[in-house]
């Protein structure tokens, strides 16, 4: 009875919250060169001073924390006081979340829209749902649209499937997954715009990643999450669960903080031993149990699902920000790297991806382990999945930019975003081709020394 009260307020509080708004917000940039600085900015959010939108806070990592206006006094006493140097990064956040929603004025650019979407700005959840089904009228033969399941507040957890030859033997299927993380509005945006190439380009390398592979694309797959940082807090991250509903007062953040589980952190993978938080007002609350979130185990199900279904080569998570290509498994470190079977072909294969997409504009990506490029996390979706199916190609990636705006990159960055991650995908797949994965049961493992070498023995295979 208790629990039901519990699950009952929670609901009746979220229903009736007022649109939070960011108005005068500042968002800075700290980098702690010592532990005693790390303790000041973890003491920040603590003490109700800002919120920081970092997962960790290390020695020389940069950690970013916004402000309300009534705070900022305070935190410049702090870092005055403590000696620690700042960064203005946004000086309204509310006007840069204003300028997302609105349409960017630009030169016209073949391929920036298709059917009723564009992205020239971010898109709501009915929006894409919408654009989803009309995708799949427009090209029935080729396109379908499926539902996972559905998430904490009943919403469809909506996605496609693209086959272009549903009749083929030895079927080769990716999959696509995007917005685990609420507030990471590029996600979809970029997803999206993967589906539109797959359907529209006449680039041949991006024909054949899209014609040779049976691609599941799951665009939002945290449906209540993205729906309430449009209609309540743009910054919200995790899911809408209620179940562990407390009080946050100790942590120095709203009590709504306490709803929600961080899904990137509720898989069966090595849950709960790094990276990851038991205490339901952070962000990183990885829930009571692996897996307790009904957007958890929809892909769960749906992985192991189309596993048996034919060669399962690609599984890419799409999140923001850092511009990395992050390579599983991300509890590792030094020579643990390698616990991974195919470590070395993972890594290379990012590496040429991080390469190629860099000729475009320039942008650059790191990429490797979490430890060596992010910081150790459990419970990941992606890591899940290659532990589970043993997928060869299983990635997450972050992208732009390197927080100058982070979850709130502006709305012309969608497409140059958008352009290079194809430019990525293309060459990932080109690498992952000459490496034998989708012509042998057994890889053939190569190193960019030698992958002409590997073509021709994929040829024979």
């Amino acid at each position: 009875m208790k629990t039901y009260l519990i699950f009952l307020f929670a609901t009746i509080l979220a229903a009736s919250a007022i649109k939070q708004t960011f108005e005068g917000y500042k968002v800075y940039k700290i980098i702690p060169r010592t532990q005693d600085e790390v303790d000041v900015v973890k003491d920040l959010q603590k003490n109700g001073i800002g919120q920081l939108w970092d997962d960790q806070v290390h020695i020389n990592y940069e950690a970013r924390i916004m402000v309300p206006p009534n705070k900022i006094d305070d935190f410049k006493n702090e870092m005055v006081r403590t000696n620690i140097g700042t960064e203005e990064l946004i000086s309204d956040m509310q006007r840069v979340i204003d300028d997302q929603l609105q349409p960017v004025k630009r030169n016209s650019r073949t391929g920036s829209s298709f059917l009723d979407m564009t992205w020239d700005r971010y898109h709501n959840l009915d929006e894409i749902y919408k654009w989803l089904d009309d995708v799949a009228a427009s090209y029935p033969n080729i396109v379908k649209t499926v539902v996972m399941g559905r998430s904490f507040e009943n919403r469809e957890i909506k996605g496609i499937v693209i086959n272009y030859k549903p009749d083929r033997k030895d079927k080769v299927i990716g999959m696509l997954e995007g917005t685990l993380h609420a507030r990471e509005w590029i996600s979809p945006a970029t997803v999206t715009w993967i589906v539109k190439e797959f359907l529209t380009s006449s680039d041949p390398a991006v024909r054949s990643l899209a014609e040779d592979i049976e691609w599941h694309v799951f665009p939002v797959v945290n449906p209540d999450g993205y729906v309430y940082t449009f209609t309540h807090n743009r910054m919200w991250r995790k899911n809408r669960g209620t179940r562990n509903f407390t009080s946050c007062a100790s942590s120095g953040v709203a009590d709504d903080l306490s709803n929600g589980v961080d899904l990137n952190r509720n898989f069966d993978f090595v849950w709960m031993s790094t990276g990851a938080s038991d205490n339901p007002c952070s962000t990183t609350f990885a829930g009571l149990a692996p897996a307790s979130e009904p957007e958890t185990v929809a892909i769960v199900n749906y992985v192991k699902n189309i596993n048996g279904q034919g060669k399962f080569i690609y599984y890419y998570s799409f999140h923001s920000f850092t511009q990395l290509i992050v390579v599983p498994y991300s509890n590792v470190t030094g020579v643990d790297i390698l616990t991974a079977e195919n470590y070395g072909d993972m890594f290379e294969i990012a590496a040429r991806g991080a390469a190629k997409l860099r000729q475009r504009f320039g942008t650059v990506y790191r990429y490797g382990v979490a430890h060596d490029t992010l910081y150790v996390m459990s419970g990941t979706s992606f890591d899940w999945v290659k532990l589970e199916t043993n997928v060869p190609v299983s990635y997450l990636i972050e992208l732009r930019d390197l927080g100058e705006y982070g979850f709130l990159l502006p709305a012309e960055q969608i497409i140059p975003n958008n352009l290079e991650i194809m430019d990525a995908l293309v060459e990932m797949d080109r690498v992952t081709r000459l490496m034998g994965y989708y012509s042998g049961s057994v890889p053939v493992i190569c190193t960019l020394s030698v992958v002409a070498l590997c073509a021709v023995v994929s040829l024979l295979m």
